[in-house]
């Protein structure tokens, strides 16, 4: 018999906390994130 339940994960009724993704555009790799996340950090300073 093969079980079809569901996991913690997938019930879950939360939005992924990305909020510190806002302001980088959609396709842009991992330097452009550092940098945005390093300007983020500085303004916070």
């Amino acid at each position: 018999m093969e079980s079809k339940g569901t996991s913690e994960d997938d019930t879950s009724d939360e939005a992924p906390a990305d909020e510190h993704l806002d302001g980088v555009a959609d396709g842009c790799g991992c330097a452009e994130i550092w940098e945005h996340l390093s300007e983020r950090r500085a303004a916070d300073d």
